[in-house]
């Protein structure tokens, strides 16, 4: 699987298999969140729309909304606020200003309550106001503005004495008061150019007439994220993670799956393939303890990245592949033909196959049935055995553990004549019960066989 794409059918089998634990991760991840929120208070927000009439450019705004948020404007909020234990520099952090449209300078403030949310946008909009407002009259030159009005009473004088000669020249259509009304319109025409330019130049001081378009709304709500976004997106990180844990270990897994793997690591050739009924019971290991009983709980006493078994043939065809198993060891093996089987210790799928193995060969080939460990293989010595016979479950052993278990055989003295492949099947409700149950015992050496030789 390590070199498979990562399907929907691979992770909706790690839910279906691992549904206990990745259940109680959520669990755990639901309430780091919770605990989360216990370290950051609640927060509230709400904005103070300010309202800036005239002409402005998209830049000009944008400097506006900066203007809004500096230090002189959210220090004098706070100093109207006072509150107790906050500095301007704190409530830096919870100010923000953006420019919308229709220029509008929305401001946003953020608290621990809901009213003091509304307080601090409503302060920070009029202090930015009566900031703008100073800059500008700062800024304005009162002798420049004293003229300005002195040429517009100027210009209004004069488009005043235009009219009044308009009407006094000759009224007939002579071709002198036609050419002197002519030049008196085109002198109309430029003073009221000019009075419209300098109409024009009063929104520069206008800019400075801006407007807090009402109180900011008392928020209703947390601002994200809410204590109910803290649990869940813990819940959810969690179990992610433990899907991508998942992912990840099958991805790096060593465990050798394909029949020409199996067959280079233990240098010797597979005589078949058999099934063992009962399903994902097959895969449990068998042992008590707290760390058994924990592993069953969650689900994680048995493995996930094996396919789901196939439902298996009669139970006349399962004896054909063992019958054809016992042929070839019967054709390949030398008179008396005796045979150790080895099975690796944890691989439950081996050892029911390997005691129907001993049921059909009855004693011929009389087989032995030992368990060894992956880890540190130890099997018993050469007696009048013909050779070693594995028998192991596909994709539950790397290639570094079945190398171990044939040089542990090697040490002992033992041929390894042949490999059998296990795997599981949802057994048939028409089967007989007792007869799977007698397929699943098998007849295992105990530890006091092993006389030596380790691998």
């Amino acid at each position: 699987m390590s070199d498979d794409t990562i399907r929907l059918a691979t992770i909706g089998r790690i839910i279906r298999r691992r549904w206990r634990l990745l259940t109680i991760l959520a669990l755990v991840g639901a309430l780091v969140g919770y605990g989360t929120s216990l370290l950051f208070p609640p927060r509230y927000t709400t904005s103070a729309s300010v309202l800036l009439p005239g002409a402005w450019e998209e830049r000009e705004l944008l400097t506006q909304a900066e203007i809004a948020t500096s230090s002189v404007v959210v220090d004098r909020a706070a100093a109207t606020l006072h509150w107790y234990g906050v500095s301007g520099s704190e409530l830096r952090d919870r100010v923000s200003a953006k420019a919308a449209d229709a220029n509008i300078i929305k401001i946003s403030g953020t608290a621990d309550t809901p009213e003091r949310a509304q307080q601090l946008s409503d302060e920070v909009a009029r202090q930015f106001v009566a900031f703008a407002a100073r800059i500008v009259d700062d800024n304005t030159d009162p002798e420049a503005a004293g003229q300005l009005e002195a040429l517009q009473q100027m210009v209004v004088q004069t488009n005043r004495r235009i009219t009044d000669l308009a009407d006094a020249a000759d009224p007939g259509q002579t071709v002198e008061g036609v050419q002197t009304r002519t030049e008196l319109e085109k002198l109309r025409t430029s003073l009221q150019e000019a009075i419209t330019k300098l109409d024009q130049a009063g929104p520069a001081a206008n800019k400075a007439n801006m407007v807090v378009m009402g109180s900011a709304a008392r928020p209703t709500g947390e601002a994200p994220p809410t204590r109910t976004q803290l649990i869940a997106g813990g819940a959810l990180l969690f179990f992610l993670l433990a899907v991508i844990s998942h992912l990840t270990a099958v991805r790096m897994s060593r465990r050798l799956r394909t029949e020409p793997e199996i067959s280079a690591a233990l240098g010797s050739t597979l005589l078949g393939t058999v099934d063992v009924p009962g399903g994902r019971s097959a895969h449990r290991p068998e042992g008590r303890g707290t760390r058994t009983l924990i592993r069953r709980l969650l689900g994680v006493d048995i493995r996930w990245d094996v396919p789901t078994p196939q439902t298996s043939g009669d139970e006349a065809s399962q004896q054909i592949r063992y019958r054809r198993v016992c042929t070839r060891l019967r054709d390949q093996l030398p008179s008396p033909r005796r045979l150790l089987v080895v099975v690796p210790d944890g691989d439950e799928i081996a050892r029911r196959a390997a005691g129907q193995l001993v049921a059909e060969a009855g004693n011929d080939p009389m087989l032995r049935v030992v368990g060894v460990s992956a880890s540190q293989p130890l099997v018993p010595d050469r007696d009048n055995e013909s050779g070693a016979l594995v028998v192991l479950g596909a994709g539950a052993w790397t290639a570094a553990e079945l190398a171990g278990i044939a040089e542990a055989c090697a040490d002992a003295k033992h041929e390894v004549v042949g490999i059998v492949l296990a795997g599981a099947v949802r057994a048939r409700a028409t089967q007989s019960a007792g007869r799977t149950r007698d397929a699943a015992t098998p007849v295992l050496a105990v530890g006091n066989d092993v006389k030596g030789s380790s691998g």
